[in-house]
């Protein structure tokens, strides 16, 4: 009996998964049975996805043995798996993680042998499939699994290794697609693009240009149209592309959805679509189809190449159910086959477009521009905010009301740059206005993080834990502060969101307590008031055992004085006094 074990790694010591094989008897016999079992050891919090109705685009694991002569296999068997809930598509999902084994049945054929001879078939088992946690997904490079079953007339009796179960559900094994049927579903996913509310508010004003356009010149609609389509497929040829280095140099998938993932991303998108609402408004002054019909030819050809690469983009929040099949499917092909699979996405989406720049006729049955095409731009102002807040609910509970706050001053500094100059404001107005829409926004933007609470773990005020705290002999770091105070979130941005803060906090053990006065009535506001009799907030207090009077850092700039405080404290283990 062979056996061989091969690993996978995420990192330089970091093994991802782990498989080997086992044969269940030390040998067969012609016309005998036996098997193989195919043992999976996966890193915690990592899954292969078990099924090919809930896998997006096949990529569940499969198992490919094969033998040259004497040996034919059945239908592998898998274990039962189990539910998974995907947070990025909000899908469950059946995966196969930690632990599991996959048995091969085979059977070997009839053949004349004489005593003592011996044959030995060489067995080689292709594993394949997409290995995913809730961070990122991998495609894992096993090679083949190799073993040699040794076929003799008599083979020594003896137990067997293990014991077939039944079989399971075959959740694993699944027809792959064709190449040419992956790709006719990767076009229609492109074509069907252009229908989703993040794309189709941007769709009618390409069309006005590519009418505009039509009156002047054919070659110039058709040179615009071209430029546009090549701004959608140069978006996903930056996929691609990234697709080629993540799984050549790095053997991690790009997965579609992973980017979901990201609070930054989330926020980028829905404070790129209020901005194009605010466009559709009419709000913004600067507008896009102006810029793609202007004479001016590099001015408005490399317009039309951004607003196609623009279009692209915002097909990125409505497109996850659409595209994961698309991509799933091409992250377990050759990149070159990949590589054509997400183009083809890119021409699916392009493929209208070019039609109607390239047969100019087609657009005598567009209506006239009149007051229709103003009330239609204004309601996907609307669909643009609906989307934007979409995206917003997807965020972490402790930053959605951040992004939210960030919008109204996003919207409202857009209004300013837009809405308060014109073509006859002077020069000099013109520019003081915009510079100070871009530093309230640039100010809120700094005030308003979006990456999170920080490094520091923050407790909810509660008296007691405080008081046990002190009776360990455990130091205790009190926040206070409100939601209505922007001096407080400064202090959170200056201070507590700074990482030798955060470290030294660890280092000595301090409980760190967020105490929140946004309400009159409740205990840390009346606690603020009462008990370390301070007028309002900010204020951090720091109690330090063996001290009877607490040490009070107010005001907005606190990082030197509470680094010097804490620096006086004694070092500790986390979790011990």
């Amino acid at each position: 009996m062979s056996l061989l074990v091969s690993t996978v790694c995420a990192g330089a010591d970091d093994n991802v998964v782990t498989t080997s094989v086992e044969q269940q008897y030390q040998a067969a016999s012609p016309g005998g049975k036996s098997a193989l079992a195919v043992r999976f050891e996966l890193k915690k919090d990592w899954h292969y996805y078990a099924s090919e109705k809930t896998a997006p685009g096949q990529t569940n694991l499969k198992i490919y043995p094969s033998a040259k002569d004497y040996i034919s296999f059945a239908e592998p068997i898998f274990p039962p798996s189990h539910i998974y809930f995907d947070q990025a598509s909000g899908t469950k999902q059946e995966v196969f993680s930690d632990r599991f084994t996959v048995f091969l049945p085979f059977d070997v054929k009839q053949m004349p042998l004489k005593d003592g001879e011996k044959i030995l078939a060489e067995i080689r088992v292709g594993i394949k499939g997409v290995l995913c946690s809730q961070t990122q997904c991998r495609i894992p490079d096993l090679g083949d699994l190799v073993t040699t079953v040794e076929i003799t007339r008599d083979p020594p009796m003896g137990e067997p290794r293990f014991v077939l179960p039944a079989p399971a559900a075959k959740s694993g094994q699944s027809p792959n697609y064709s190449t040419w049927f992956a790709l006719l579903l990767a076009f229609t996913a492109g074509l069907t693009l252009n229908i989703m509310p993040c794309v189709l508010p941007v769709i009618p004003l390409k069309l006005l240009s590519i009418i505009e356009q039509a009156k002047e010149s054919r070659a110039r609609c058709i040179l615009s149209g071209l430029l546009f389509c090549a701004g959608i497929l140069l978006f996903f040829a930056i996929l691609a592309a990234a697709n080629i280095i993540l799984q050549v140099f790095y053997g991690v998938a790009l997965q579609w959805g992973d980017q979901f993932r990201s609070p930054l991303f989330l926020s980028a998108m829905a404070m790129l679509l209020t901005v194009l609402a605010m466009f559709m408004f009419g709000i913004l002054t600067v507008n896009v189809p102006s810029l793609i019909a202007s004479r001016t030819p590099g001015k408005g050809l490399a317009g039309s190449v951004a607003m196609g690469l623009l279009t692209a983009i915002l097909s990125t929040p409505c497109s996850f159910a659409i595209l994961t099949a698309a991509f799933a499917w091409a992250q377990v092909q050759k990149w070159p086959i990949a590589t054509l699979a997400i183009m083809t996405i890119g021409f699916g989406m392009a493929a209208p477009f070019l039609i109607l720049t390239s047969m100019p006729s087609l657009l005598k049955h567009i209506p006239k521009t009149g007051r229709w095409t103003e009330i239609f731009k204004q309601t996907m102002g609307f669909v643009l905010l609906a989307v934007a807040i979409w995206l917003i609910t997807a965020l972490p509970a402790e930053q959605k009301d951040k992004v939210l706050y960030f919008g109204l001053v996003l919207a409202f500094c857009t209004w300013m740059w837009g809405g308060w100059v014109n073509l006859a404001t002077p020069i000099v107005r013109r520019k003081i206005i915009r510079l100070t829409a871009a530093a309230i926004a640039a100010a809120a933007a700094w005030l308003l993080p979006v990456g999170g609470h920080g490094k520091i773990d923050w407790q909810d005020y509660e008296p007691q834990a405080i008081e046990e705290a002190v009776r360990n002999n455990r130091a205790v770091l009190i926040k206070f502060t409100a939601d209505w105070c922007m001096t407080c979130m400064a202090v959170e941005k200056t201070t507590y969101s700074r990482k030798d803060v955060a470290e030294l906090i660890k280092r000595k053990n301090i409980l760190s307590i967020k105490a929140d006065t946004t309400s009159s009535d409740s205990r840390a506001t009346t606690d603020l008031k009462n008990l370390y009799n301070e007028p309002g907030v900010p204020v951090s207090i720091l109690l330090v055992p063996g001290q009877v009077e607490p040490v009070k850092i107010r005001g907005l700039l606190i990082t030197g004085e509470l680094k010097h405080q804490l620096e006086r404290l004694e070092d500790k283990t986390a979790g011990k006094p």
